[in-house]
């Protein structure tokens, strides 16, 4: 078999999985219509023939079926499984859980200002003591990084923002570890983003919502950039 065949297969088998998921999520209703091949390919970032080789193994597998001209449509599926985060695939991803996590964070420390508790507050303390030492180090810990951010929206009283970043903890974790690499690159970039985790502590230390709020928005904001704005 010719590499760009098995290639070609492979990037099918990553889009059929994708597609599959969404169809069990219930992200697509019953006789709904997919988007077209063309709309696929851009989605996915693959060739339309590699899209047809999709929607044909989840046609032999009856989970969509198509009408002459109009397309190709979901079948009623048996048991739904909950709705959750597919895998990362790509660049692409890691950018659209930034854009998530710039919609949910902000508002997360804001309400995290205004319900915090002594024993809330201690969880935060914790995680950026280990930042800190990390940093004394010139290191980066990813793990300190999450627990920082997670025990901020456990602070929030809020459960809906903690399901959501422990389910996108493999997401975030992806990024922060790409986001500590390009920090140890820079001059002092470890100390800046410190310095960052510091002042939203403290703005959420102080009950200051709305300083809390911007300041996780630029500090997200800023990881984002450094990730993804063009290099000089």
């Amino acid at each position: 078999m010719s590499d760009s065949l098995t290639g070609r297969r492979n990037l099918a088998d990553t889009v059929f999985d994708r597609i599959q998921r969404s169809i069990k999520s219930g992200a697509y209703a019953v006789d709904e219509r997919l988007p077209t091949e063309h709309a696929l390919a851009a989605e996915f970032q693959v060739s339309r023939p590699v899209v047809r080789d999709a929607l044909q193994r989840l046609r032999d597998q009856g989970m969509i079926y198509s009408r002459r001209g109009a397309g190709s449509f979901v079948r009623e599926q048996g048991i739904r499984e909950p709705l959750g985060f597919g895998q990362m695939e790509n660049l692409s991803d890691l950018q659209h859980c930034y854009d998530f996590r710039l919609t949910i964070e902000p508002e997360a420390a804001a309400m995290a200002a205004q319900r915090r508790s002594p024993e809330a507050l201690q969880k935060i303390k914790t995680a950026l003591n280990l930042l800190r030492d990390a940093t004394n180090r010139q290191a980066h810990r990813a793990d300190a990084d999450f627990m920082f951010h997670l025990s901020i929206a456990q602070a929030s009283a809020n459960p809906y923002f903690v399901t959501a970043m422990q389910a996108l903890e493999e997401h975030i974790a992806v990024g922060m570890r790409l986001h500590g690499l390009s920090l140890r690159r820079t001059n002092d970039g470890l100390g800046h983003v410190l310095t960052e985790h510091t002042a939203v502590f403290e703005a959420i230390s102080s009950g200051d919502a709305a300083t809390a709020r911007k300041l996780m928005l630029d500090h997200l904001a800023g990881s984002r950039d450094r990730l993804f704005a063009p290099k000089p």
